[in-house]
């Protein structure tokens, strides 16, 4: 009897639904954040009888066959690329990207890293950092003495030293942008590596095309829906709920046979 490898599928498929969906609800409040969706595939089926064959007095053929499925399986985790809300805080050095661009940071290793989470700060010597201390790219550091940081929706950063009344121009942002965004592999504290499948980065300057631009003093939010994330949450629950009754039925049907051939 298949059935009980089939429902078995079925709940191991519906378990990887449950911990996406408990991920993006553990993140509803982390900057940035992507929410991801659980694909599915059917699996192979067992042909007992094919179609199109020619009958037993070869006059016509059979137009309908026996194809039975053997369940399922997880075939993806997409993550959703969808603008989050943007939030206003009024810090200076909170910047949300409205856009499809990335922010580009340097990591340990010197590797370039990307990631949507605006929430920067400075270090010692006055380098605009993430909050784990990745350097932002390109390298942008606000002297001692800056009474006043603007960061423009192009991305150019300027400074006001002391009183002077000309803002003193500190650099230029860049963002970057991917052919495929659901292929960057994601590697925690909100950051994500380029992979093959997402193809090489493009580097431009905010506004231009696939990046969008920049807004000082705002965060972007998670695109998590809690309402929806909980009425998944319900959906993936039951039908774990029904690949257990199958297989509860399956047993029952065994129960059967095995108390008849005694």
């Amino acid at each position: 009897m298949r059935a009980l490898s089939v429902a078995a599928t079925g709940m191991s498929a519906q378990q990887t639904q449950v911990d996406v969906i408990a991920n993006n609800i553990a993140n509803v409040n982390t900057t940035g954040f992507k929410r991801s969706r659980a694909e599915f595939t059917d699996l192979l089926y067992q042909v007992d009888r094919a179609s199109g064959v020619p009958t037993r007095g070869g006059q016509s053929v059979i137009p309908e066959g026996t194809a039975i499925g053997l369940g399922v399986r997880s075939s993806a985790v997409r993550a959703l690329h969808m603008q989050g809300a943007l939030i206003r805080t009024a810090n200076k050095l909170d910047i949300a990207i409205n856009g499809q661009g990335w922010f580009q940071v340097t990591g340990n290793d010197g590797e370039t890293l990307y990631t949507r989470s605006g929430a920067f700060s400075q270090d010692a010597t006055g380098q605009i950092v993430t909050l784990d201390g990745f350097p932002l790219q390109p390298g942008i550091i606000v002297p001692q003495g800056a009474t006043e940081l603007v960061v423009s929706d192009t991305g150019i950063v300027s400074a006001r030293i002391g009183n002077a009344v000309e803002m003193t121009q500190l650099g230029q942002l860049t963002l970057a942008y991917f052919p495929n965004n659901a292929g960057l592999l994601p590697i925690g504290q909100n950051l994500f590596r380029e992979t093959e499948g997402s193809g090489q980065a493009t580097v431009a300057v905010p506004g231009d095309t696939g990046t969008g631009l920049l807004k000082q003093g705002y965060l972007e939010g998670s695109n998590v829906d809690p309402v929806k994330e909980i009425t998944e949450l319900i959906a993936a629950q039951r039908a774990y709920e029904m690949n257990s009754k199958v297989i509860q039925a399956a047993d029952d049907m065994y129960g059967t046979v095995s108390k008849g051939l005694r």
